[in-house]
């Protein structure tokens, strides 16, 4: 398992699971055939890449100052990402991106000290008008 995500859905009775799997091995159907087994589970879908819209939350916390603040903003404004807290001493950033850009921004965000990464795994909607429902 790459990635799992656990939320509720639009009837707050039903949680939705979000499961990235590496796809080798028959890895897929083995879980699929698990998750299928168990009474509590209503329907197990399975989508390619091409078929959802995907992204993940991450918030990084990095050490800042007077001199580089500037800098850390002009990057997350570049990234789309948002100052969600800030002392004298760091900055937290959020970004809601796909998995990639997460790890770029992570990346940028290496050089001024990252102290914290919080990152959820990736939620994701079939794309179009149809529903898992």
């Amino acid at each position: 398992i790459e990635s799992l995500a656990v939320g509720v859905t639009e009837d707050k009775s039903i949680s939705r699971i979000t499961m990235i799997v590496d796809s080798g091995n028959n890895a897929v159907e083995q879980i699929e055939k698990q998750l299928n087994k168990l009474v509590p589970v209503i329907k197990v879908r399975r989508f390619d890449d091409s078929e959802v819209i995907g992204k993940e939350l991450a918030m990084i916390k990095v050490a800042s100052n007077s001199k580089n603040r500037g800098e850390i903003k002009n990057l997350a404004d570049i990234m789309n990402a948002r100052i969600t807290d800030i002392s004298a001493a760091t900055m937290t950033v959020e970004i809601s991106e796909s998995p990639e850009k997460i790890d770029l921004f992570e990346e940028m965000m290496r050089p001024y000290g990252i102290q914290e990464v919080a990152r959820t795994g990736i939620v994701a909607l079939q794309k179009g008008s149809s529903s898992i429902g």
